[in-house]
């Protein structure tokens, strides 16, 4: 997107870096990271280099700021999710925990924005992998060999739902 609240992550455990993606984004985007909150609830906060952080729970640092600061998911433009395995569909094997399709349940019944985007490996795609009625699907997974566009094969065509340039 050209504009926008841009969500992306701290990459931990082998994830891939945002941070060269993110140094590209367009100037009227805001890069956000993920906040934990209470009873899985997850939140979004703007976050350039220079500013506080704090390392949540999982010793991932995220901003540090006021409550009053926190966004959320259906604030985003565009979401970068972690990718432990993608499969054909578009669904996402995270780290199991179910951070991202509690607060993501809503683009079950709704289409974008936010637009999901997995950020993997290309050996992280799994060729056989069952979704579960909870799961959210990404729209696309982006790979160092191809970028992997799901969005319509799991959900109807429409002028609505088409990504923006």
């Amino acid at each position: 997107p050209r504009t926008g609240h841009v969500a992306g992550y701290w990459a931990s455990d082998g994830e891939i870096d945002l941070e060269p993606w993110r140094q590209r984004l367009p100037a009227g985007c805001s890069y956000c990271l993920p906040v934990l909150g209470k009873g899985f609830r997850l939140h979004f906060a703007p976050w350039r280099p220079g500013d506080a952080l704090v390392e949540n729970r999982f010793g991932i640092p995220e901003p540090d700021v006021p409550a009053s600061a926190l966004l959320p998911a259906e604030a985003m433009t565009l979401m970068v999710l972690p990718v432990v395995g993608f499969g054909p569909q578009g669904q996402r094997l995270g780290m199991g925990g179910g951070w991202y399709d509690r607060n993501l349940a809503f683009r079950r019944d709704r289409p974008a924005p936010p637009w999901l985007v997995g950020a993997a490996f290309e050996l992280q795609r799994i060729d056989t992998l069952r979704a579960e009625p909870w799961d959210v699907p990404l729209d696309a997974a982006c790979t160092e060999a191809a970028s992997h566009d799901f969005h319509s094969r799991h959900r109807p065509p429409s002028s609505e739902t088409t990504p923006a340039e």
